[in-house]
Formats: C-alpha cells, structure tokens, sequence
C-alpha cells in the first residue's frame, strides 16, 4: 500500500469533516418541514459515518509509518497513562453511584476525537503541519460553498422554529441540527481559514454564516478571530490600543449577540433566567461536599447524550451543562477542569507556533456556554488545530527515511 501523508491526511480531514453533511439529514429535513425536533430523537444510522470516518483516520495513522512513529513515544504515552488512571477512577465511582454503564461512558466523548489531535501533533512534528492545513483550507472551500447556498435560502424562507434571522426567514442551520452547531462549526472554519494565509475571503465568508447562525457563542468566537488579525496587522506599539478596551469589547460582543436583531430570539437576554440561573442553582442543589467539588458528582451527568436518552434531571445530580467546563466540573471535578485549562496553557509555553495564542483562546472562549467537545464537527477541527500546534516547534525525534515531507513547491501560497 502506497501512503503519502501529504496527500492522504488533507483528504481524511475533509472527508471526515464533510460526514457532518449527511449525519443530521433527518433532523434537518424536519427543520425544512416546520417541526422542532430534540437532538438525537431520530433515526441514528447517517450519525455512524462519523465514527466509521474517524476509526478510518485512526487506522491511517496506525498504517502511516512516519505518523505511528510520531504518536507511539514516551512522552504520548505517559500523558495517556495519566488521563487514562484518572478516568478509570472516575468511572469507578460512577458506577458505585449506581449509575448505567452507558452514563460514564457519554462522559468520555471528550476524549472521543483525542486520537485526531494526536495525528496533527505528529504531523507538526515532521514538520508537515503547514502544509496538511493548507490543504485541508483548500478543500474545505467547497464545504463552505455548499453551506453558504443552503444557509442563504434558510435564512429567507426556512420556517422560523428556532427564531428568526437577519433576512427574515429562519435561522439557518446548513447541514447540522441547529442554528447553533451550525454557527460553532462556521466559527471553527473561520478560525481555520485566518491560518492560512490567502484565505481571507472565505475566512470572512464563515463569519458572516456564524453571524447569520444568531448563535451568541459563534459570533463571540468569530469576533475573537476578527480581534487577532486586527492584532497581528497593527505596529507593536500601537496594539495597547486595542489590548486596553478589550474586556469592555467583550462585554458588548456578548450583548450584541444576545440582541433580538442578531440572536433571532427574544429568550437569549444572559440576564434573565437561562444558563445562569442553571449554573447558580447546580452550585446550590448538587455539591454535597469537598469530595463533590474535587473529584465531580457523576461522570457522565451533564451529557447532552444522556439527557436525550433519559430526560434532564432523570438521576440526581444531572442537568443541562450548556459549557464545558460546567461538564468537566460535574463529570472530572477540580482536579479535572484544572488539568484541561493547565494543559492548554502549558501548550502556549511549550509551542512556538505564531498564531498559538489565537487558537488557544479561541479553545477557551468557545467552551463557556456549551460543551465543544461533543458537537462534530467543531471538535474535529479544534482537536486537529490543538495537536498541530502543540506539536509545533517541539524537537523532532522521526527518523525521515523516506526524504523530506514535502518539497517547496508545495508550500506555494494562492494568488
């Protein structure tokens, strides 16, 4: 079998990322059709591509010499071994609750799509990453393409179930199963597009999807990336300027984006009852003690997954998360949502990649009001776009017998 990673790897990406086109078909089709559907209540069969599309990733870098070479060491390992203790530990306890083996089990989705950071952290490695991302932008044009058409035309004339858009239809929804998902996965492309470089206009293609998606947390990532490049564009010492109002900028992005004019709905007000009344009443009725607090009440609790198969609040302890690192808490306790922020802090140490700061934030930002790690493709994207820039500027340790990754000429950039 002849594998090429430059070739290969850009190509599993887009493919994997384009399951996303035909995993939500029915709940998409119903949006069509006017009926408000929960997520996950339909027919299950499409959501497989996803999985069968991964484990062919998985089973690439296993057979890609150079890519098992790069994740197979030590330093791989004991970070596996750590997290893996842990997590048994935490399903331990889990099931001592009495809880079904299935709740632990949608607590480790997190964890679901590790296996592509690690390919992007070897392929950075060999120093291939710049060039797979480039190609990987290059294909996913198309995937843009086709979500601006069906956006457009859902946002003029799709019915208004989940509130209403900018051009007075419904919001869109792409391909996904709702104007959210759909605005968090064209935030991502929009972070992904500001990489690479001669890709501005489809960069500011995806934000004005994730803009007309209504979704507060697309338009507060999506601004974050229009933030970094105005950064980058400014002279060293005139980027105080934009450095000083910045908590006061945030402050308004989030009331903007909860406006009835771009949320498309008149419940997203972050001052009225919503998720933070959620998140004051999980801190006032569900920590029992500092056990609670360190370790989490129940792996698993907080699942989106477990809240479709058994209804919110059918254990005690379980509720809608609606972020992350409300999941991480309930779920790893303490000690887990300080690893997860310390390991993407220690990643901002330890790589030198030139836009490392404008991922990592964007990793942290879009993890507040909902659970990232379980929505596809976005984690996809951002778990491949972590391990490529964790893996940037680390000493390489991979034979290359068979030559460079890749010649200059493949590294020239678009007219």
């Amino acid at each position: 079998m002849n594998l090429r990673l430059e070739k290969d790897l850009p190509m599993l990406l887009f493919a994997l990322v384009c399951a996303s086109t035909v995993a939500a078909l029915p709940q998409m089709e119903s949006n069509w059709n006017g009926v408000k559907e929960v997520y996950g209540e339909q027919d299950f069969g499409l959501r497989i591509l996803r999985e069968v599309m991964l484990l062919v990733l998985i089973v690439y870098g296993f057979l890609e010499t150079r890519l098992r070479q790069g994740i197979l060491i030590a330093p791989v390992f004991a970070f596996l071994t750590v997290i893996a203790t842990y997590v048994l530990g935490e399903i331990v306890y889990a099931l001592s609750l009495d809880l079904p083996l299935v709740v632990p089990m949608a607590g480790l989705r997190i964890f679901e799509y590790l296996p592509v950071a690690l390919i992007g952290f070897a392929t950075s490695r060999l120093g291939a990453g710049e060039y797979v991302l480039y190609k990987f932008a290059h294909y996913l044009r198309y995937y843009i393409a086709l979500q601006t058409v069906l956006a457009i035309t859902q946002a003029l004339w799709a019915p208004p179930i989940l509130g209403v858009s900018l051009l007075g239809g419904g919001r869109p929804f792409g391909t996904f199963v709702s104007p959210n998902l759909f605005g968090a996965a064209m935030a991502t492309c929009s972070l992904l597009f500001a990489l690479v470089p001669g890709m501005r206009k489809w960069m500011a293609v995806s934000i004005f999807l994730a803009l007309l998606s209504g979704s507060r947390t697309a338009l507060i990532s999506s601004l974050l990336v229009v933030f970094f490049q105005i950064y980058a564009a400014l002279r060293p010492r005139d980027r105080w300027a934009l450095v000083m109002p910045a908590p006061l900028l945030a402050v308004g992005a989030l009331v903007l984006a909860s406006s009835p004019l771009l949320s498309g709905r008149d419940d997203a007000d972050p001052t009225q009852d919503g998720r933070l009344d959620l998140w004051q009443r999980i801190f006032s009725n569900y920590i029992d003690g500092p056990e609670d607090v360190l370790f989490g009440w129940g792996l698993g609790l907080s699942s989106n997954t477990i809240n479709v198969l058994y209804g919110a609040e059918y254990f005690p302890g379980q509720f809608d998360s609606d972020s992350l690192y409300l999941f991480l808490l309930n779920g790893y306790g303490v000690i887990g949502l300080l690893a997860y922020v310390g390991f993407l802090w220690m990643t901002t140490k330890v790589s030198v990649h030139s836009n490392k700061g404008l991922v990592i934030m964007f990793i942290l930002v879009a993890g507040l009001t909902f659970n990232m790690w379980e929505y596809f493709p976005q984690n996809a994207m951002l778990m491949y776009l972590w391990g490529t820039v964790l893996g940037t500027g680390l000493p390489n340790a991979i034979p290359l017998k068979s030559g460079p990754v890749a010649s200059d000429s493949y590294y020239q950039r678009p007219n």
